[in-house]
């Protein structure tokens, strides 16, 4: 059992860390002129990473914080399609499109919530600009298992997809009335039963702890009926609840979401059942099998993490194309519009439609290493830190280390000085945000008061 009292205080406001700097620091000086200036300039031996974004879904789901559209017009999604296509011959006069790709991504949104065809266009249109996929590529996609039909599985496999995402969250019936989000047991176990019948080897499933009318008891219930489907990953995400941000978060009457203390024994209760039936935590809040990319990678302190949440591929220029999609390189993050409007002014005019962006300083690169290394591995390794960036850590990060002394009293986290490592305990992964935060500028200069992110328990 946790004592929650001693983890009490840790629940404050703090990013995910998808990425250092977070999203608030991107900022709209950094536009179209200045992402093609980049492209121009990348490495063409470094593997590309491409996602797209298929932002539409007939309703609301009030959990959810993706920029969605909603929509039950097909004329809206060929249009979509139309732009998707613009967007790609204006990106192929500035990227080399025959650099290797290594990783795919659909995201949504729904993407199966477009049809056989339209699915079929979208891919075509892909591989027109991108020939070079590797033959060990990681082709993904999301789905909700509401909107999932055998045609369109054939779509996925028949162009290399070998791994799938299902939307789950939970499955009790009184939490899927509250969010919005009918979908039965029989509806997941169908969807499940066909893709792992199409050769799909790699499935994972996402589960969410913390929304509203779920306890104890009934998320219990949502994980063996999870594991009973035999997925090769789980993703058992805390629910972030940001209505200021998302609207149709204020749908969610906020008596009705469970208690901190309740959230922290599921994610406890989580982490035992999860590994007692064969799975390994990886990162903050997945887990995989031993026999999985993600497990061996881990192991190997290997593990990168992403917009696109934990990946083996790392090394990769990140590409994002279509509404509000984020792309990644070595020293840049650049976001597109998230306004339909916008975007399709902006192709309109030949222009990429980049809303905001940011270069890293030297600064924000070296701590976007220790960063996401903690957030990837539960560990630093400080040798490899001070060789890559030549600094003396200790020196650098005197104030981190002093910030750490807390979670060191209480056993959360071990730095070891003669070792020159950094090492996160099993409990300590449940805190691994907070520990991260003290390496983290941007944040220290914001008073928790007006900290606008979710809570980190």
């Amino acid at each position: 059992m946790i004592d929650f009292e001693k983890f009490a205080k840790y629940s404050k406001p703090g990013p995910r860390y998808t990425s250092y700097p977070t999203a608030p620091e991107f900022h709209e000086g950094f536009g179209a002129k200045a992402y093609v200036e980049i492209l121009e300039k990348q490495d063409k031996k470094r593997p590309l990473s491409l996602y797209f974004h298929l932002p539409f879904c007939r309703s609301a789901c009030y959990f959810c914080g993706c920029n969605v559209v909603y929509t039950s017009r097909e004329d809206k999604k060929d249009r979509y399609i139309d732009y998707l296509e613009k967007e790609l011959a204006i990106l192929a006069q500035h990227l080399d499109t025959s650099r290797e790709v290594i990783q795919m991504h659909f995201g949504g949104g729904t993407p199966t919530f477009f049809s056989t065809e339209q699915l079929t266009r979208i891919i075509a249109s892909i591989k027109k600009y991108f020939k070079h996929f590797s033959s060990d590529a990681e082709i993904s996609c999301e789905i909700d298992p509401r909107f999932l039909t055998q045609e369109q599985l054939n779509v996925l496999t028949c162009n290399g997809f070998n791994r799938i995402s299902y939307g789950v969250q939970d499955f009790n019936e009184t939490v899927q009335k509250a969010i919005h989000r009918i979908q039965p047991y029989d509806v997941t176990h169908n969807a499940v039963k066909m893709a792992k019948e199409a050769g799909i080897a790699s499935i994972n499933m996402d589960l969410i702890y913390g929304l509203p009318y779920q306890s104890f008891e009934s998320f219990e219930e949502t994980l063996r009926l999870a594991v009973s489907l035999d997925p090769s990953r789980l993703a058992v995400f805390n629910y972030a609840h940001v209505p200021w941000m998302k609207k149709s978060m204020r749908k969610i009457d906020e008596t009705t979401l469970p208690h901190p203390s309740v959230k922290l024994s599921i994610m406890r209760h989580s982490i035992d059942y999860l590994e007692a039936h064969g799975y390994k935590m990886i990162g903050m809040d997945h887990f995989a099998k031993p026999n999985d990319e993600l497990f061996l990678a881990i192991e190997k302190g290997e593990l990168h993490r992403n917009f696109q949440g934990y990946t083996t591929k790392g090394g990769a220029d990140l590409i994002g194309i279509g509404l509000t999609s984020i792309g990644e390189g070595v020293a840049h993050y650049v976001q597109n519009f998230k306004e339909m409007e916008a975007y399709e002014n902006a192709i309109d005019e030949g222009k990429l439609p980049v809303h905001r962006g940011l270069v890293l300083s030297a600064d924000d690169v070296l701590r976007k290493a220790v960063i996401m290394e903690m957030m990837s591995n539960f560990k630093l390794n400080i040798a490899g830190i001070e060789q890559a960036f030549g600094i003396d850590f200790f020196e650098y990060f005197a104030d981190a280390i002093e910030a750490l002394k807390p979670f060191e009293e209480e056993a959360l986290v071990v730095v070891d000085k003669e070792a020159k490592c950094i090492l996160v305990n099993p409990t300590g992964t449940l805190l691994v945000r907070n520990i991260v935060m003290p390496f983290d500028a941007y944040l220290q200069k914001i008073p928790e008061d007006k900290r606008r992110f979710s809570k980190t328990v």
